[in-house]
């Protein structure tokens, strides 16, 4: 029964997702030990996860363009591969220059990788209701792919710090782009069913119709995904929700954590070590829990979503005013099966509320408005530490999760009067 939900074009998608998120983290790793060893400077580290992130945002914005283009697989190839030879020159340009390496090139080489990937996500997640046989299959499908990539971000910084130690930064380079080969080579055996083709094609004719009309059809092909969820109560409700939670999201990344463990649990950076391997295995967990629920869960999708977020909330709640580190640890590893149910869920709504067609721009345009959104939070939450303190700080990340909780309660009656039209399977 599992095979018959889960196809052969989904393992390769899935694969080759893995492998280029586990390339993605060997290499972040060891390009920043390679410019702060050359730069010794923090803010020259400190820019390539800026300058990547606002790469891909700036991709998500032109993504339906090409979305719009391409078929999927096609797209996806093209980024993978793109990404494969880039990268191949950079690790060669830095093995035969050394420390003379001209950092400005190696950033634009980062910056045009990262361009590339913006597309990555919002593609992977809208094949995947296309590789499926059936609603069970997606819940399968999003678990699997959840749990594969906390499983690599919790073992792979690990590791690829090991890897960097012992290689050195530039022939771990090396074995990256053995990686992020082998992850272009996966992605030919992603493959679209034949009434995907068909879907495609009603949309890929509609900038061709007349040479007059294309300014306008580009125009109308940016802005369709920011149309649908705007017009969508669904979508709507769910990317409000999104980007309420987001605003809290960003406490959990490592500058709030570390100021949180020294001064709440009042102990040192291998505690902070602790409490993120704790985080990341609930997640794992959790992605693994929800999978084994998938059949229980059902179409009760909304309801499970709801759970996961009251959950999160409550415990991120507890963890904010507890000064225990072992409760603490308890405490973010309960956590990581209430994020995943709350995520997952949220993004099998998502993927069954709109019509296969449109999925790819609507992603999309939610990932270059998540993105965004991200960005801002952590500019206001990095000023709000400094005033309301970090143990508020988290109990108002609790607070935004709640709050995302109660509008979710308060439209659910948008789940009962919508149909979801990409429901059909």
């Amino acid at each position: 029964m599992k095979s018959s939900f889960l196809t052969r074009p989904f393992y390769f998608l899935w694969t080759t997702q893995t492998a280029a998120n586990a390339a993605d983290v060997l290499y972040i790793m060891a390009l920043t030990v390679l410019v702060l060893n050359q730069t010794e400077s923090l803010i020259s580290a400190a820019f390539m996860p800026l300058m990547r992130s606002g790469a891909q945002m700036l991709s998500g914005l032109i993504a339906p363009l090409l979305l719009n283009r391409f078929k999927l697989p096609a797209l996806l190839l093209l980024s993978q591969t793109g990404q494969f030879l880039l990268f191949v020159g950079l690790a060669v340009y830095l093995q035969l220059t050394g420390k003379d390496a001209v950092f400005v090139l190696v950033f634009a080489l980062v910056f045009a990788m990262s361009f590339l990937d913006g597309w990555t996500v919002p593609a992977r997640n809208a094949l995947v209701p296309r590789l499926v046989a059936h609603e069970q299959g997606l819940l399968k499908a999003n678990s699997l792919i959840s749990v594969s990539d906390q499983v690599v971000q919790f073992a792979g910084w690990g590791l690829s710090g090991v890897i960097v130690a012992l290689l050195g930064p530039s022939p771990t380079l090396l074995v990256t782009a053995v990686v992020y080969g082998l992850a272009a080579a996966f992605t030919l055996g992603v493959k679209e069913p034949a009434e995907a083709h068909l879907e495609q094609q009603l949309t890929d004719a509609a900038p061709d119709d007349s040479i007059a009309a294309a300014p306008a059809s580009r125009w109308h092909t940016l802005t369709e995904g920011w149309k649908i969820i705007w017009q969508m109560p669904r979508l709507r409700l769910l990317t409000f929700m999104d980007i309420i939670d987001m605003l809290g999201g960003s406490v959990w990344v490592g500058a709030f954590t570390l100021a949180f463990v020294q001064t709440a649990l009042g102990q040192g950076e291998e505690w902070w070590g602790f409490i993120n391997a704790a985080y990341f295995a609930g997640t794992v967990g959790g992605g693994l829990l929800v999978l084994a629920i998938s059949r229980a869960i059902g179409s009760s999708l909304l309801a499970a979503m709801l759970i996961g977020m009251a959950g999160y909330g409550i415990l991120t709640a507890i963890y904010a005013l507890n000064t225990q580190p072992f409760i603490a640890l308890i405490l973010v590893l309960l956590m990581g099966p209430f994020a995943e149910l709350s995520v997952i869920n949220r993004r099998t709504l998502i993927q069954r509320s709109v019509d296969k067609g449109v999925l790819p721009k609507v992603l999309s345009a939610q990932a270059s408005l998540l993105n965004l959104v991200f960005c801002i939070s952590l500019l206001v939450m990095a000023a709000l530490a400094e005033w309301l303190g970090i143990v508020n700080l988290y109990l108002l990340a609790a607070v935004l999760t709640l709050l995302a909780l109660g509008v979710g309660l308060i439209g659910r009656q948008a789940f009962r009067n919508e149909s979801a039209p990409g429901a059909r399977m």
